[in-house]
C-alpha cells in the first residue's frame, strides 16, 4: 500500500482512436482538412472586418474577437490530435494535460461570454437605437473584452488547480480525444465528489448565465421588431440577428448533446465523436454563417479575390 501511495502518474496515453486502427488515415485526413477550414474561414473573416470600415462596429468587433477565439480553441486539441494520429505516440505529460484543459476552459468560457455581449449589442440597436452610440462605444467595447479575461481566466486557473490537485495512482490511459475532466475524473483515486460540484456549478455560472441573458434578449428583440409599423423595419431587423441566432444554436446546441447526454446511453466511441463535433462544427459554420448572410462581407471579399489572383 505504501508503494502505491508513492507511485503517482506524470504522463498519460490519449487512447483517441487507437481501437480504430484502419481508419486512423482517414480521421488524420478529415480532421486536417476541418482544421484548416477553420483557420483559413475565421482568419479571412477577420481580414475582412479589419479592411473594410463600413465593418467597423461593436457587432463586427465581438465578431472578430469570437473568431479569433475559434482559432484558438480548436487549437487546443485539433494539432494535439493531428499529432497523435500521425506519429501514433499518443502519450501526454501531466503538466501538457494540464494546460490543454486550462485553455479549453478559459476559451470555451469566453466564448460563452461574448456570444452574450453580442446578443446585447443587438438588443441595444434594436430596442434602445438613440442610445447606442453612447452605450456601445469603443471604450466600453474593449472594457468588456477585458472584463471576460480579468473575470474568466482566474476562475478557471483555479479550476484546473482543483482538478490536477487529485492524485492519478491508477490506470494513465484517458479514454477519450483530448484531455478533459470526466475522463480524468475517472483516473483519480480517492473522492472526487466535492470537486465534481465545484467543477459543475463554474461551468453553469460561465454557460448558464450568459444563455439567460441571450434568452432575455432576444425576448426584448422579438417583441420589439414585432411593434414594428412596417414590414420593411422588420425585414432590416431580423437579418442582423438571425445569423447571430444561428451561431448561439450551433453553440449551444453541440454543447448540450456532449454535456446534457445521459452518460449511460453514451459509449465511448459515440462520446470522443461528439466530442470532436463539440469542438469544430461551430468553428468551421461561424465564416459560412456570417459570410453567406451579409453584403458587406461578400462585397469585401470578392474584391480581395480578384486581389490576391493577380498577385
Amino acid at each position: 500500500m505504501a508503494e502505491d501511495n508513492l507511485t503517482h502518474v506524470m504522463q498519460f496515453i490519449l487512447l483517441g482512436f487507437s481501437d480504430l486502427p484502419n481508419l486512423q488515415g482517414f480521421f488524420f485526413e478529415i480532421s486536417f482538412v476541418i482544421y484548416l477550414s477553420i483557420l483559413i474561414g475565421n482568419g479571412l473573416l477577420i481580414v475582412i472586418i479589419k479592411i473594410n470600415p463600413a465593418l467597423h462596429t461593436p457587432m463586427y468587433f465581438f465578431l472578430g474577437n469570437f473568431s479569433f477565439l475559434e482559432m484558438c480553441y480548436t487549437s487546443v486539441t485539433l494539432p494535439r490530435m493531428l499529432t497523435d494520429l500521425w506519429s501514433q505516440k499518443r502519450t501526454i505529460s501531466l503538466v501538457e494535460c494540464a494546460v490543454q484543459v486550462c485553455f479549453l476552459y478559459i476559451l470555451g468560457a469566453a466564448e460563452c461570454l461574448v456570444l452574450a455581449v453580442m446578443a446585447y449589442d443587438h438588443y441595444v440597436a434594436i430596442c434602445k437605437p438613440l442610445y447606442y452610440p453612447l452605450i456601445m462605444n469603443p471604450t466600453a467595447c474593449v472594457q468588456l473584452i477585458v472584463t471576460f479575461w480579468v473575470v474568466g481566466v482566474p476562475v478557471m486557473i483555479e479550476e484546473i488547480y482543483q482538478i490536477f490537485s487529485l492524485n492519478f495512482c491508477g490506470s494513465n490511459k484517458i479514454n477519450h480525444i483530448f484531455c478533459d475532466s470526466s475522463p480524468l475524473f475517472q483516473l483519480a483515486c480517492g473522492d472526487t465528489y466535492n470537486i465534481e460540484v465545484y467543477i459543475h456549478v463554474v461551468a453553469l455560472i460561465f454557460i448558464l448565465i450568459p444563455f439567460v441573458l441571450i434568452v432575455a434578449s432576444y425576448v426584448k428583440i422579438i417583441s420589439t421588431i414585432l411593434k414594428l409599423p412596417s414590414t420593411s423595419g422588420r425585414s432590416k431587423a431580423f437579418p442582423t440577428c438571425s445569423s447571430h441566432l444561428m451561431l448561439v444554436s450551433l453553440f449551444y446546441g453541440s454543447g448540450s448533446i456532449v454535456y446534457l447526454w445521459p452518460k449511460s446511453s453514451q459509449s465511448a466511441a459515440s462520446g470522443k465523436v461528439l466530442a470532436l463535433f463539440y469542438t469544430t462544427v461551430t468553428p468551421m459554420f461561424n465564416p459560412l454563417i456570417y459570410s453567406l448572410r451579409n453584403k458587406d462581407v461578400i462585397a469585401t471579399l470578392g474584391k480581395l479575390l480578384p486581389q490576391s489572383h493577380r498577385s
